[in-house]
């Protein structure tokens, strides 16, 4: 399974978030012992009003290179698994993803 899903108007992007974390980095993709798949992520921010989430959108944006406004966490809003929803060409999405973010084993 993807770590991302295809959708007319981008992609929902399966992010676990760690919040409090020295930097602000893309980690990888992991996969669970469930068999989904899902981009690891790490935020300097706290978990509180959406400071995290925020934080989430900014990093991908920028890695991505599409505007801010066109990124929104849709799902997992408390949870450390999210959804993120990315507007934009999902061929496009999906080949930047495939670059920024190699497979790598949790742990």
């Amino acid at each position: 399974m993807t770590h991302f899903r295809l959708r007319e108007d981008g992609i929902d992007l399966f992010v676990r978030l760690t919040p409090r974390s020295a930097k602000d980095a893309i980690e990888g993709v992991e996969t669970a012992a469930d068999g989904r798949s899902h981009l690891a992520a790490r935020v300097r921010a706290v978990p509180e009003n959406g400071a995290a989430n925020a934080a989430l959108e900014k990093l991908l944006a920028a890695e991505l290179g599409v505007p801010k406004k066109s990124v929104s966490v849709v799902a997992g809003g408390t949870s450390r698994l999210k959804t993120v929803r990315i507007l934009g060409a999902a061929s496009e999405l999906a080949g930047k993803l495939a670059g920024l973010a190699p497979r790598r084993t949790p742990g």
